[in-house]
C-alpha cells in the first residue's frame, strides 16, 4: 500500500514544473515573489511543492519554511500562527544572537500584540479584560505592569482597559506593522539570509476566513525584498472565499475573486489534468517500487528518464521495449505493465487524472488483496481490478450483479449473455444495454463470465451496505459544495451546483448521485426538491443517466405525486431515455391510479 501524502519521488514527471517555480525564486530581479500552485484536491501540489523544497534546502543562505494552516484552524489566529511559524524556523535554524536576538524578541512581542489586537477586533476590549480569552496575562500583563508602575493605587480592570484601547488605536496598530515589517527585513540581513521561501500547503483543507488570514498575512506583514511565498490551492476555492467576504462590486462586470487571487498571486501555475498515459506510468511506478528491489527500481526510473528526453511524445512503456532493454525487470513486470494499460484510461477520464483518486483506488485494491491471503482465498488481481471499476463508477449495476452472483454460485448467467452481446435476453442487466460506459467496460480484458465471482464480491461486502461505496473515498471541496448545494432544495443553489458538473469528475459524479438517490429511496415522503436535484443531476452527465433510471424504477408508485410528473418527462427530453422512462411511469399509474392524467399527458406530448 501507499502512504496518502506527498513524494519526493517524481512519478508525475513534474520536473518542468518545479523548475519553473525555482526559476522565480532564484531570480532576485522578481523578488518579492508569490506564485501559486493551482490545482484541484489531489492533483499533486503538496508533492511538487515538497520537491522544491528538497532542492533548495540543499543550497547555503536559503532558508525555507513550510505552513499548513489547517493544523491552527480553530486553535490560533491564523495571521499570528502564520508569522510565529516563521519566526520560529528563523530562530532554530540561525541561533540569532546580539542584534538579531534583539530584533527576534521584538518581532514576537509585536506578534503577540496583533494577536491581541486582533482578539479585541473579534471579541471585544470588555471581553479580554474579564479574561474572557484567557491570554490576556500571558501576552501584555508585563506591558501593563511597566507602563502602570508609578500608578499610586492598585490597578483595576479600567486601567487595563484604557491601556489596550491606546495600544489598540488604528495609528498605534499602523505604525506596529511598519516597525514590523523593517524589523523583519533587518532580521534577513543580520542572520544572513538571502533569500526565505515560505511554502503554504493545505489551504484547501482551511475554511475561507482562514484562507483569507493567511493571505493578509504574507500582503501586510511579510511581504519583502529577499523573500519568496509558493502557495498551494484549489484557485477555485480561494476565489469562492473572497466572493463570501467580499460582495460584487454593484454596477461593474468584476469578478472580485479572481480580481483579488491576480492581484495577490504574481505568478501562477496550474498543475494539468493527467493524460491515460501518465496514469498509466504513475501507476506502474507506485507498484514497481514495491514489487521491484530499490537497485532495480532505480534502473527502471533511469530508462524512464533516459527514453523520454529521446522522444518525449512517442515513448511508450511497453513489455517489448522494457524487455530489450533490460529482459530481468521485463519479466518480473509484465503483469504489472498489462494491470496499468487496464486501469490508466478509465481512472484517466473518471477521476480526472488525479493522482490521489488514483492511489486511493490502488490502496483499496491492495487492501482486498492482502484480506484474500489472510483467508487463502485466491483472486486474480486483473479481475479484482475490473470489478473494482464497476464498484466505483457503475455501482448500481455492480449491486445487481453481485445479487445474480450469488444466486448462481459466483457466475451469473445474465453476465454470460451480455459478453455475447446477447443483451434483450439478459432481463435482469438489459437497462443498461445503451450505456456507453458499460459497454466501454465489457470490452477490458480479462472476460469474466466464466469466472467465480464469490470471492471478488466476498471482499467487497462493506462497500455494498455503505451509503459511501468508495471505502476511504473523500469529495473534493468542489464535490462536496455541489452536494450540499443539490441536498439544499433551494433553486439558486442546485442551479449553482449544475453550473459546476463539468468540474466534477466522473467517480464524484456518481458518488453524488448515490447520495442523492440515497436521500429520496430511504425518506418516508419524498421532497419535491430534492427529487428535482436527482433528475437535473442525473441529466448533466450521460454516464448518470442509467443510475438515474434505476432509482427511478426503484420507486414505488404511492410515493409519487402529480408535482413529480413533469420532471420525469423534462428529465425524459433531456436523456431521450424514452422507452425506459415510459415503463417506469406506467408501473406507477398501475400501483397509483391517481398518477393516470397526470402520466397519460406527458405520454401523449
Amino acid at each position: 500500500m501507499w502512504k496518502d501524502s506527498e513524494t519526493k519521488i517524481d512519478f508525475l514527471d513534474f520536473g518542468y514544473l518545479k523548475e519553473s517555480i525555482l526559476d522565480i525564486i532564484r531570480n532576485k530581479d522578481l523578488s518579492p515573489s508569490s506564485i501559486g500552485v493551482y490545482g484541484n484536491w489531489g492533483s499533486g501540489k503538496s508533492s511538487l511543492m515538497q520537491m522544491c523544497i528538497d532542492d533548495l534546502s540543499n543550497k547555503e543562505n536559503i532558508l525555507c519554511v513550510k505552513f499548513n494552516g489547517w493544523l491552527f484552524e480553530g486553535y490560533e489566529d491564523t495571521k499570528t500562527a502564520f508569522i510565529g511559524t516563521i519566526l520560529d524556523k528563523i530562530n532554530e535554524s540561525k541561533s540569532p544572537t546580539g542584534n538579531a536576538l534583539s530584533l527576534l524578541k521584538r518581532l514576537y512581542k509585536n506578534t503577540d500584540k496583533l494577536k491581541l489586537a486582533g482578539m479585541g477586533i473579534k471579541y471585544g476590549i470588555d471581553f479580554l479584560v474579564t479574561g474572557g480569552v484567557g491570554t490576556l496575562a500571558d501576552i501584555t500583563m508585563n506591558s501593563v505592569l511597566s507602563k502602570l508602575k508609578d500608578k499610586a493605587t492598585e490597578i483595576d480592570s479600567s486601567d487595563i482597559e484604557n491601556f489596550l484601547k491606546d495600544e489598540f488605536r488604528s495609528e498605534e496598530l499602523r505604525k506596529d506593522i511598519k516597525s514590523f515589517q523593517n524589523d523583519f527585513k533587518e532580521l534577513l540581513s543580520e542572520t544572513k539570509i538571502e533569500k526565505l521561501v515560505v511554502f503554504v500547503d493545505e489551504l484547501d483543507r482551511c475554511n475561507p476566513d482562514t484562507i483569507l488570514e493567511t493571505l493578509e498575512a504574507i500582503r501586510l506583514f511579510l511581504f519583502t525584498k529577499n523573500t519568496s511565498f509558493v502557495i498551494g490551492a484549489d484557485e477555485r476555492h480561494v476565489i469562492y472565499s473572497v466572493r463570501k467576504k467580499y460582495s460584487e462590486i454593484e454596477g461593474n462586470q468584476i469578478d472580485i475573486g479572481k480580481e483579488y487571487l491576480e492581484k495577490m498571486i504574481q505568478y501562477p501555475i496550474r498543475i494539468p489534468q493527467l493524460s491515460s498515459r501518465e496514469v498509466e506510468f504513475y501507476i506502474l511506478c507506485l507498484f514497481l517500487q514495491i514489487e521491484l528491489t530499490s537497485e532495480e527500481f532505480d534502473l527502471f526510473n533511469k530508462y524512464i528518464i533516459d527514453a523520454k528526453k529521446k522522444d518525449f511524445f512517442n515513448f511508450e512503456l511497453t513489455f517489448e521495449n522494457l524487455n530489450n532493454e533490460m529482459p530481468e525487470i521485463a519479466n518480473k513486470s509484465r503483469e504489472t505493465i498489462s494491470l496499468a494499460k487496464q486501469l490508466s484510461s478509465v481512472l484517466s477520464t473518471g477521476l480526472n487524472g488525479n493522482p490521489r483518486h488514483c492511489k486511493r483506488f490502488l490502496n483499496s485494491l491492495a487492501m482486498r488483496e492482502k484480506m484474500s491471503i489472510s483467508r487463502e482465498i485466491k483472486m486474480e488481481r486483473k479481475i479484482l481490478a475490473k470489478l473494482m471499476l464497476l464498484e466505483y463508477f457503475k455501482a448500481d449495476f455492480f449491486k445487481k450483479l453481485s445479487k445474480l452472483q450469488s444466486y448462481e454460485k459466483g457466475k451469473p448467467s445474465a453476465l454470460c449473455l451480455i459478453e455475447e452481446n446477447k443483451w434483450e435476453e439478459a432481463e435482469e442487466l438489459k437497462l443498461w444495454k445503451d450505456d456507453p460506459w458499460i459497454n466501454n467496460w465489457m470490452e477490458i480484458e480479462p472476460h469474466i463470465s466464466d469466472v467465480d465471482l464469490r470471492p471478488y464480491f466476498y471482499f467487497s461486502r462493506e462497500s455494498l451496505t455503505s451509503q459511501l461505496n468508495i471505502g476511504q473515498y473523500r469529495l473534493s471541496n468542489t464535490a462536496e459544495k455541489v452536494l450540499s448545494d443539490l441536498l439544499s432544495g433551494a433553486d439558486s443553489q442546485r442551479n449553482a451546483a449544475l453550473k459546476l458538473s463539468e468540474d466534477i469528475n466522473d467517480s464524484e459524479a456518481s458518488l453524488i448521485l448515490e447520495k442523492l438517490s440515497d436521500k429520496i429511496l430511504t425518506e418516508t415522503n419524498i421532497e419535491i426538491n430534492i427529487f428535482r436535484s436527482l433528475l437535473e443531476w442525473g441529466a448533466s452527465k450521460e454516464l448518470l443517466f442509467t443510475n438515474t433510471i434505476s432509482c427511478l424504477n426503484e420507486l414505488p408508485g404511492n410515493k409519487i405525486n402529480f408535482s413529480m410528473i413533469p420532471r420525469i418527462k423534462s428529465f425524459m427530453d433531456k436523456t431521450l431515455k424514452i422507452q425506459e422512462v415510459t415503463d417506469i411511469v406506467k408501473r406507477w399509474e398501475k400501483e397509483n391510479p391517481k398518477l393516470e392524467p397526470a402520466i397519460k399527458k406527458i405520454l401523449e406530448r
